[in-house]
This record gives structure tokens, sequence and C-alpha cells, in this order.
């Protein structure tokens, strides 16, 4: 209930009811100390630390082989374009991929098809400022997967709800089910929890899982730490740190540490001792003027680095490499990226005459 509806009440009502006016006098309070706070929005829990995994770790660009893509914007408002992929001796990467795009201020429509006939569809709707529904659907030769996920995007928290394969076909409900919830509870700190419970199929019994979450905000660097309980199966503790070292240089660190009971000698879990991994990454980013650079090490020997160079408007190169020093191992990876734009729109851009729309990714 929020303050207007509160106030639509008959003010006799109020004033009459004394459970009423405690419940509207309790409700007002709340909300003007928090109005006090100044508390912004922290994110989804999903993309706790986005900055030192989305942004600096080279887990979302890595690649090998060799990459050519080509993308053919047609309208820049509403959003519309096509891209061509070629890829070989790539690890996971089709050799050809096809891929379409639509945006607009309330929609947002991809669709990727692969030479073996493989489909991947996600769309996007924002019903209001507030939610937004996703919807991912890939249809491959050995399996299919659905996923559905409605985004609350309050003034300082978010509220997620997530379901991957649901069925109820089979007498039962099986499927994954996620939620989860981040709020600001000062200017700097976060704090939220996730749940997810699963069942894969209706002759195995359901799993829940719960995570809780913390980010905290400085003025130049951010933290976070999660920690996962999986029951008797162990628990997991994740945490990462991001710091701007310069308008130019950003640094992270990220360190997860798995938890889970080991095997006795009789081959009971009674009286096993705790196994523990762990691993640790740090990288850092380095932006020019016309080019990104980012390197990363880990615990596992292993260092990667990653250039991203722009050598015309419409051209862009990438080169990737990582090495694997325990294993011996090297990797190599060379990208092209041309965007042919037509002259029509090269010259709205250059004149900013078209506002491109906020498109809800």
């Amino acid at each position: 209930m929020d303050d207007g509806k509160l106030a639509s009440i008959p003010t006799g009502l109020v004033n009459d009811n004394a459970l009423i006016s405690a419940v509207r006098n309790t409700y007002l309070s709340f909300l003007e100390r928090r109005d006090a706070l100044g508390l912004s929005n922290p994110g989804t829990f999903e993309n706790i630390s986005r900055e030192v995994s989305r942004d600096i770790l080279l887990t979302n660009f890595m690649f090998t082989g060799l990459r050519a893509e080509w993308n053919k914007p047609i309208s820049n408002s509403p959003i519309f374009q096509l891209s061509h992929q070629l890829s070989m001796g790539a690890q996971g990467m089709s050799p050809y991929t096809f891929s379409a795009l639509y945006g607009s201020s309330k929609v947002f429509l991809q669709g990727t098809m692969e030479n073996d006939g493989s489909l991947v569809a996600r769309s996007n709707y924002r019903w209001n400022n507030s939610l937004i529904t996703k919807t991912n659907a890939q249809i491959q030769s050995s399996q299919s997967m659905l996923s559905i996920e409605n985004d609350y995007t309050g003034r300082d928290f978010t509220a997620s709800l997530k379901a991957m394969n649901p069925s109820i076909i089979e007498g039962g409900v099986k499927g994954i089910f996620i939620a989860s919830y981040l709020q600001s509870v000062t200017p700097s700190l976060a704090l939220g929890i996730e749940a997810v419970w699963q069942r894969v199929a209706m002759n195995s019994s359901p799993e829940a899982l719960l995570s809780y979450g913390a980010r905290y905000k400085g003025s130049d660097w951010i933290a976070s730490l999660q920690m996962q309980s999986e029951g008797p199966q162990g628990s997991a503790i994740s945490s990462s740190y991001w710091r701007r070292l310069t308008d130019k240089v950003s640094v992270g660190t990220d360190l997860s540490l798995q938890f889970a009971p080991g095997l006795s000698g009789q081959g009971g879990l009674m009286g096993g001792s705790l196994q523990k991994e762990g691993s640790a990454t740090a990288g850092a980013k380095y932006e020019f003027r016309a080019s990104t650079f980012r390197a990363q090490i880990d615990s596992k020997g292993r260092l990667g680095c990653l250039l991203e160079k722009t050598i015309l408007p419409a051209v862009r190169v990438t080169f990737a490499g990582e090495m694997d020093h325990l294993k011996q191992q090297a990797k190599v990876g060379v990208g092209v990226s041309v965007e042919a734009m037509s002259e029509d729109l090269m010259e709205q851009a250059e004149k900013g005459g078209v506002q491109a729309p906020a498109v809800p990714f």
C-alpha cells in the first residue's frame, strides 16, 4: 500500500479507527526515514560482483582460433541490426552464426541461428519503469532450454524471480526456480538473499539452496561477499574486490572457496575430513583512447590477456591469449569486427539527430 492509497482513506475513518491510524502513521514515518537515507538501487543479486566478473576478468571475453564478425545496422531508432559471424578453430563456437537484433524503449528481441540448426531466442519486455520480463529459449539437437525471469527494480532494492525449464505435465512440479532480493540498507551497504529450488525429474527428490550476499561501495572501490549453503553437500564462499586506480585503470580480484565433507576410512561421511578447494584470480583493465587491454592471472598458473583496438571507426581488431604454465599449454585468438553502417545512419549519428531508445537489455 503506497502513500496515495493511504491518503485516499476517508479522514473520519482513520481518526476513528486507532489501528488504521497507527498503521498509517508508522508507514509515513518509515517513508520519511527511508527518503532521508538517500539510498540508491544496488542492482540484482546475480550481478552483485559485476564490476569484477563482467568488466575486469576475461571469462566473458576470452576466445580461441579465428573469428570474423560483420554487423549491419539498419536503423538507430528503433535499433535494428543484422550480424554474420565466422569462426575457425574456436572451442565452443559454431563455424557460422547469423543474428538479428531489435530494440525499442519497451521491447528487446534477439535471435541467433547456427549452421547446425541450433536456435537461441531472447526477448525482454518492459511493463513499466520498474518491471521487466526476460525470456530465453534454446533449441538444440541434444537438449532444449526455456527460462523466464521477472526483475522488479525499486528505488533502493531489486527483486527477481526466475524459472528454468518449468513443467507440471508429469504429475508434479519440476525445474529450477530462483528467487532473489537485494536491498540497500545504507548509502554504501547492500544486503541480499537468494533461494534456489530444483527438481531434475519426478523420481528424484527436490533440492534447496540458500545464498547470502553483501555489497559495499566506497568512494573508488567496491567489495562483495557471497555465502552459499548446499546442506550436506557442503558450502561455498566467494568474494570480490574492485578498485579504480585512475580514470583509465581499474583492477579486480576474485576469491572462491568450496567446502565439502570428505569420506572416512570406512567409506562413510561421519568422521571424514573436510575437503577444501579454492581459487584466486586477479585482473586489470587499461582503457586507452582507441583500445582496451585486459590481463589476469589465477592461482592455477594461468595467465591471460586480451586487447581490443579500433583501427578505423568501423573496424575493431581483438587479440586474445592464454598460457597455462602447469599444463604447458597455450591458446591464441584473433578476431575482426566490421560495422557496415550506411551513410544516412552515419550522418544521423554524427549530427545526433536520432537518439537511441533506452532498450531493456
